[in-house]
């Protein structure tokens, strides 16, 4: 798993979270998506500038891996 970032069955239904805490990457995504600055997120959800780094990187390299197949509509 991406430094910083953990998966456990046991916790989140085995989503990835951000390491030694219950926060899972798309809640921090989600909120920085919706508008949230870095400062907010770090507040509500007690994190640092470190581990919402990881959750970006966590992304690009999940899409960065992703294989996309076109198909032609008829």
């Amino acid at each position: 798993m991406k430094d910083g970032i953990n998966q456990d069955l046991e916790i989140h239904h085995g989503k990835p979270v951000i390491a030694h805490t219950r926060v899972p990457v798309n809640v921090v995504l989600g909120s920085l998506a919706g508008g949230m600055s870095y400062e907010d997120v770090m507040k509500d959800y007690g994190l640092t500038m470190e581990q919402i780094r990881a959750c970006l990187a966590y992304a690009v390299d999940l899409i960065s891996s992703e294989t996309i197949f076109f198909t032609q509509s008829m």
